[in-house]
Parts: C-alpha cells; sequence; structure tokens
C-alpha cells in the first residue's frame, strides 16, 4: 500500500519484497511491541543496502517535520560537522542503555567509506539483540561506541536547540521553547516527534503544534479507499483530484486537544 501511494505522488520507490513483504501494515501499539519491534528490522536494511551501495544516505522516521533543508548543512564541506562519518539527533535520553552518545536512530546522516560499510554491515547482523531489546537504537548504541573505540568511527551528535525532538516535547523545562516553535519565533532545522506511546497521540500532538499536513479524509485510510475517492484517472497528471491534492495541506492543519502541552 505504501509503494503504490508513494509512487501516485510521484516518489521514486524501491520496494523489496524479499526483505519487506511481512512487515506489518498497522502501526504499533504501543513502544516495543511485537509489530514495533518488525518495523525496527526494517529501519536496518535499507540503510545497510543503500551504504554499501556507496551512497551517503539520511534516514528519518516518518513523524519529522523540516523546518529547513538540513542537507544543505549536511553537505556543506566547509561546515564543521564535514569531519565526521556520521550525524545523529540527541535523542534526550541520558539512560546507560543509549550511552555514551544518546543517538536517537530516527534521524541521522551517514557518509559513505569503509568505517561505515562495517558498521551498519555488523547492524544488519544483530538481528537477536534488536529482538531481544525490542528496538534497533540499543543495539545500534553499542555498534557505535565499540567501532569509534576500534576503528575510529567519527560520531556527532547534532545540536538539540537546531535538531529538538520529543524529548523537548515532553519536558516542562522546555515548555518555552516548544511554544516559540509554535509560534513560529524560534525557527529548527528539523523536529522529531518522538517519545510518544503510539501513533494515536503523536498526531494530536504534532497537529496541536502545527505540524499537521494531512487532510483527515485521507488520514488511517489504505491505499484502496484513498485512491477510490481520488479518482485514479487523474493521479498522474495532477489533476483536481490528485493525491497530493486531495491529502496533502501546504499550510499546517492545527487543532488543540491537550491543555497541558505546547
Amino acid at each position: 500500500e505504501t509503494v503504490t501511494l508513494a509512487k501516485k505522488l510521484g516518489l521514486e520507490v524501491f520496494h523489496d519484497t524479499w526483505n519487506f513483504n511481512e512487515i506489518p501494515t498497522k502501526e504499533a501499539r504501543n513502544y516495543g511491541d511485537h509489530t514495533f519491534t518488525s518495523v525496527m528490522f526494517a529501519k536496518v536494511i535499507p540503510v545497510q543496502l543503500i551504504n554499501m551501495l556507496g551512497y551517503d544516505i539520511l534516514f528519518q522516521d516518518v513523524d519529522v517535520v523540516w523546518y529547513k533543508n538540513p542537507l544543505l548543512q549536511f553537505h556543506n564541506v566547509s561546515s564543521s560537522l564535514a569531519k565526521f562519518d556520521i550525524l545523529f539527533q540527541d535523542d534526550g535520553a541520558r539512560s546507560l542503555r543509549y550511552a555514551p552518545f544518546s543517538a536517537n536512530s530516527g534521524f541521522y546522516y551517514i557518509r559513505c567509506n569503509p568505517k561505515t560499510n562495517y558498521a551498519f554491515t555488523m547492524l544488519l547482523r544483530s538481528g537477536d539483540a534488536i529482538s531481544s531489546t525490542m528496538s534497533h537504537q540499543q543495539p545500534l548504541s553499542y555498534i557505535l561506541t565499540e567501532h569509534a573505540s576500534l576503528f575510529g568511527l567519527k560520531v556527532k551528535v547534532l545540536s538539540p536547540e537546531e535538531y529538538p525532538g520529543g524529548f523537548h516535547y515532553n519536558r516542562v523545562a522546555y515548555r518555552d521553547v516548544m511554544r516559540e516553535i509554535g509560534i513560529g519565533s524560534r525557527i529548527p532545522t528539523i523536529f522529531h516527534m518522538s517519545w510518544t506511546v503510539n501513533k494515536d497521540n503523536k498526531v494530536l500532538f504534532m497537529k496541536q503544534m502545527g505540524m499537521w499536513y494531512v487532510f483527515d479524509e485521507c488520514k488511517d485510510k489504505g491505499a484502496e479507499e484513498i485512491l477510490m475517492s481520488t479518482d485514479g484517472k487523474n493521479h498522474d497528471k495532477g489533476g483536481k483530484n490528485a493525491i497530493s491534492t486531495k491529502c496533502c495541506s501546504a499550510e499546517p492543519i492545527v487543532t488543540c486537544h491537550y491543555s497541558d502541552k505546547p
């Protein structure tokens, strides 16, 4: 279904049916449940494949909103970030589980080189650790630490001011920061709505913060239902009923749901 919709939106898509045919179509109900863990495997394979093909890659979860183009900074050879092999968003968690980098695996940029080739090949071989920890961020943290120490892998955690996330949204200490982002007086590079229980409250948080751009007509609908409602004859020509017109808003769709959240 995702492949079909992506193609109708005009995106370039490669579908690996061998590895991804059994990926659940429904979202996880809770962090760490069976569906969540299954999707974690899907986050490992495409990164490793593209990296081994010789390309730099930006990986991000679908709950990331761009305010600026991060690639302009990542591709800048005169930037202080140019010397690092991998750039990660700061997760915000300071537990031993993600130490020492506290790297968030929902937004990161990899430069293709032998060091990253080896690191992500090792992550691909860590299926048992992903299954037992119900996360791919924790095994990735182990590998980053080991490879930085043994092989000189250069890991950079990005500024949380420029790359904030759910840690900031859910902490009272950052309420003013989140309000500033909401009213537009502070403009980060991206925002990642991590640290949520499931998709339901994630979407409500994003709507309240002005980070939601999908009309209700297309929310929680399968590909077949969306295609039927948007008249397939006009999809590829960008007609009045094209998916991008019927489903996607150019301006954020703001609705309030919580009195104790920004």
